[in-house]
């Protein structure tokens, strides 16, 4: 009884054997036929897509009469242009490169500014505009390019004092029957052969001629037979004797500033400075964490203009020379991601305050690094505030903000 049985269950395992076959061999085909259908309708798609989206922009061109900063044209980096001195700028001073390929703003343009309108002749000068330049016109005594120099009409006046040391009777010797007299260097032979005299060579005068090497790089004094180099109230004479270094008083204590101030040494002098923090406003508030730095408190959750406004505020105090060279980086700003946190893939720079903001530039120097470079001098004795800002983004999302003070001390001498 046990035989069919046996029969009749390997029957049906045969039979189930071939029905799964069969479903297998339906499926396969199945596959195969939506596999073709996918590779019909991705060829039909890939033909119809579009463009891909510029990653760049066409690179852009200096003005005439100025100057282009920024070598990388990928989308969102940003160029910056300048005009030489003489020029205006019109049209945008920053532009950036946009999602569709194209600048921002507008085609920057560098404008001559009329030579004579800075009033460059001196002692009474009269300027004439001429083609890309100007020239004085100087009443007498008065010469040179800016009506500088008083013009020599006769011999120059060797001494320049009445002092006796200033005048000397010269060395004289019988040679072969004649007299022969000679003064000592720095000493110049005037008078008539039989009263002759010793007339100091005021070597200060001299050299304020055009074109003469300069003998100091700030003031000169004579002396009879000589001259020295002076410096200005805050410096110290080189050891060359005639360049000037500036004196720190901040490191040799030589400041007055009161508890609670820092001293900032400057060009010739120091600052006593004291940051403060922005006051409160809303749900905005700073607390300061150095004497240099402020720091958000945290914000409530829904307080989107608290997430917006600065996470830290720095300070930071810069002593320049008067008339500096230019293009000439002064500051920069970098990011550092916090241990364990992921940084930022995205960083803007950008100047948002201060006044002269015209002569100065932000610009990316790399993937994580902004400068602020100058790029118009200054001429000193000035004070200038400079305000520029690093956002972080992340996944195109806005992470946060990090703002930086920057005051410039701009001396009144070029060294």
């Amino acid at each position: 009884q046990g035989c069919p049985g046996r029969q009749q269950l390997l029957a049906a395992v045969r039979q189930m054997q071939q029905l799964l076959k069969g479903q297998e061999t339906r499926f396969a085909e199945g596959l195969r036929l939506m596999k073709s259908r996918l590779s019909t309708l991705h060829a039909a798609l890939a033909k119809a897509a579009p463009e891909p989206a510029p990653v760049s922009c066409l690179a852009p061109q200096a003005p005439a009469g100025g100057r282009m900063f920024g070598t990388k044209y990928l989308v969102e980096h940003e160029v910056h242009f300048a005009c030489e001195p003489g020029f205006e700028l019109q049209g945008s001073s920053t532009r950036l490169c946009q999602a569709d390929g194209s600048w921002s703003g507008q085609e920057p343009r560098c404008t001559e500014l009329s030579t004579c309108s800075s009033s460059p002749c001196q002692n009474g000068g009269t300027c004439v505009e001429g083609p890309g330049q100007h020239h004085c016109l100087c009443p007498p005594p008065w010469s040179g390019a800016a009506c500088q120099h008083r013009t020599q009409t006769e011999p120059p006046a060797w001494s320049t004092t009445a002092d006796p040391a200033f005048s000397r009777k010269p060395r004289c010797a019988q040679v072969e029957h004649a007299q022969q007299c000679r003064c000592e260097p720095g000493f110049h032979m005037s008078g008539t052969a039989t009263a002759s005299l010793c007339q100091d060579v005021d070597e200060c005068e001299l050299y304020q001629a055009d074109g003469a090497p300069r003998l100091c790089a700030h003031a000169c004094v004579n002396l009879p037979g000589s001259y020295r180099c002076a410096c200005p109230s805050g410096y110290s004479l080189l050891g060359d004797g005639k360049s000037c270094e500036d004196i720190d008083e901040c490191a040799l204590s030589r400041d007055n500033c009161t508890r609670g101030t820092t001293c900032i040494n400057t060009g010739g002098g120091f600052q006593c400075v004291r940051p403060e923090c922005p006051q409160p406003g809303g749900n905005i508030t700073y607390v300061k964490t150095s004497p240099f730095q402020c720091e958000r408190n945290p914000c409530p959750m829904d307080s989107r203009s608290c997430h917006q406004a600065p996470k830290t505020i720095s300070f930071h105090y810069l002593p320049l020379p008067s008339n500096l060279l230019t293009p000439t980086p002064l500051f920069r700003m970098a990011t550092a991601a916090a241990p364990g946190r992921p940084g930022p893939d995205s960083l803007r720079f950008g100047i948002v305050g201060g006044n002269n903001r015209g002569h100065f530039v932000m610009q990316r120097s790399d993937r994580q690094t902004g400068e602020l470079i100058l790029v118009q001098s200054l001429k000193g004795p000035q004070t200038i505030q400079v305000d520029v800002d690093m956002s972080e983004y992340l996944d195109r999302t806005f992470q946060a903000k990090h703002l930086s003070k920057i005051t410039l001390f701009v001396s009144a001498y070029e060294f």
